[in-house]
């Protein structure tokens, strides 16, 4: 049994968690906010490529797209991860809210396994939505440094997509509170500004964006 409690069934709880802020919010956002789980990205981004291709609102009328796979245990951390940082006119914002939890925010560490590429804000990206990832912080607060990559690289090679991804009483669920609450803040922010998120200029996906 594959239970994936980490990933991604922490990134579920975590987008439930500001689902159920965002609906007990007053007063009500100005956009409609779709929270969303597709099934079988590891067999090609399946579910989030039916959707994306076929969405409930046409492309150009969603203003952006968030993904969360699993999200931080590993406790506070001096930065965030997002995939897509740099990428869109987003950057400016997500800083903003970060700087307020005294945190930096930090493109890709691993830009080598592609991952941009391979998780399911990559189908929205396809259809020139733009699109973030938010991955979990490597700079834990109270640690030595490179012990956040260590957890990671750990997880990675003996319980990543892995019977053993399982629950952990030794989880610390700080990090992944404080990642949630920029999170909402960001989503609350977009879905009540006038202006639709862009990508930059020159940007691989900005042509792709329909008016």
């Amino acid at each position: 049994i594959y239970n994936g409690a980490l990933d991604n069934a922490s990134g579920i709880a975590c987008m439930l968690s500001v689902a159920k802020a965002l609906a007990g919010w007053t007063p009500r956002p100005k956009r409609s906010i779709l929270f969303m789980t597709v099934t079988a990205e590891e067999s090609g981004l399946l579910g989030s490529d039916y959707y994306a291709k076929h969405p409930t609102f046409p492309a150009g009328k969603i203003a952006v797209n968030f993904n969360m796979d699993g999200t931080n245990l590993l406790g506070r951390t001096k930065d965030l991860v997002v995939l897509g940082f740099g990428k869109t006119d987003l950057d400016d914002p997500l800083q903003n809210l970060a700087a307020l939890q005294e945190r930096v925010v930090l493109p890709d560490q691993m830009p080598e396994k592609g991952s941009f590429y391979r998780s399911d804000h990559f189908s929205f990206a396809k259809t020139g939505i733009p699109s973030l990832s938010f991955e979990t912080g490597l700079d834990v607060i109270g640690k030595p440094e490179g012990w956040g990559k260590a957890q990671v690289d750990e997880y990675t090679e003996k319980h990543y997509h892995q019977p053993s991804d399982e629950y952990d009483p030794a989880w610390n669920l700080e990090g992944a509170i404080e990642d949630a609450r920029l999170i909402f803040q960001l989503a609350l922010q977009v879905a009540n500004q006038e202006a639709m998120p862009k990508w930059k200029p020159g940007d691989e996906f900005e042509k792709l964006r329909n008016p």
